[in-house]
């Protein structure tokens, strides 16, 4: 029993090994990912729905389990703890190391809560993951569905949004008619499945149009909102910038609503075949935004990738 009970991630040696052997693309035991949920977990909890980031920061937008790009990405932007992150979701699905790549940023997470802050994406949920590649990773990696059951658990724990400097509204998606304020996303319930519909979802899965006023979405959840929408919660919220991810740019960032919207994406070639730039966004103590751009990394996988890219993507 006590065996059992034994924690494999005790101490910053032991974690400090743990991202050591995440960086090679070597995925953990599953008693290791179970222990590091835990602690992760522990760490979230503190957090609130929107947790305040300070600057200096690096803002990265969707990941999607394209690991030797996450690897290509530090080397640019710097590793941790030289460099402050915040990622805004979505770090499974579509891509090949969802496993590894969630992991290390929850172990990174773990050793240094402070310089680093994960949102969550519209495919950190349960009913998303399902379907498109990372539950079948993980029943490929671990022959069974106990680490995806631990890691979509502990996905109900990480933060909806974030601000920078009380400046810079940061999430996933995008706005909702339901969200006037920041203040009411620090109300809602986070601890749970995304919802299929209300605040919540809208917050991961909502898009900017070109037009005014609130649209239909096309992805079946959120909206799309307006120049006008975004422009009011901005001016209500004293913010000047809603930093999100969710769509594919291909130049890796992309200015909208007369730049009170910028949306960042940080998977290059996306899916393996889009052929897009990726970008990261970085933030002085000045609030002066530098954006690095960068392509696709090598992968010493790269001789059987196409063979095995599975039929996820759309």
């Amino acid at each position: 029993m006590s065996e059992k009970n034994e924690s494999p991630l005790e101490g910053m040696a032991q974690i400090d090994e743990t991202i050591a052997q995440l960086m090679q693309c070597k995925p953990l035991a599953e008693k290791t990912v179970f222990s590091l949920c835990e602690k992760a977990k522990e760490i979230l909890s503190r957090e609130g729905n929107v947790p305040n980031v300070s600057s200096p920061v690096t803002v990265c937008g969707d990941i999607h389990g394209q690991f030797w790009d996450l690897m290509e990405m530090f080397k640019i932007g710097g590793e941790l703890p030289d460099t402050n992150y915040l990622f805004l979701g979505d770090y499974v699905d579509r891509g090949l190391y969802s496993v590894v790549t969630v992991t290390l940023l929850l172990a990174l997470k773990v050793r240094y809560p402070e310089r680093i802050t994960i949102l969550r994406g519209n495919h950190e949920s349960r009913q998303i993951s399902q379907v498109y590649g990372f539950y079948d990773e993980c029943i490929r990696t671990y022959t069974n569905p106990n680490v995806w059951k631990a890691l979509t658990a502990l996905f109900d724990y990480l933060p909806i949004s974030a601000v920078i400097e009380e400046q810079i509204f940061c999430l996933h998606g995008g706005l909702s008619p339901s969200v006037d304020t920041i203040d009411q996303v620090k109300q809602l319930d986070r601890i749970q499945e995304v919802p299929h519909e209300g605040p919540m979802c809208d917050l991961m899965w909502s898009d900017p149009f070109d037009r005014c006023g609130w649209g239909q979405s096309e992805r079946g959840a959120g909206y799309k909102f307006g120049q006008d929408i975004s422009a009011q919660f901005n001016h209500t919220n004293n913010t000047k910038l809603i930093a999100r991810a969710h769509q594919l740019v291909m130049n890796g960032y992309d200015w909208t609503h007369e730049r009170n919207v910028l949306t960042l994406f940080s998977a290059p070639n996306y899916c393996y075949r889009c052929g897009n730039e990726a970008a990261i966004m970085e933030i002085d103590e000045h609030l002066t935004y530098t954006f690095l751009r960068f392509a696709a990394a090598p992968r010493p996988d790269k001789p059987e990738l196409l063979s095995r890219v599975p039929d996820y993507f759309l």
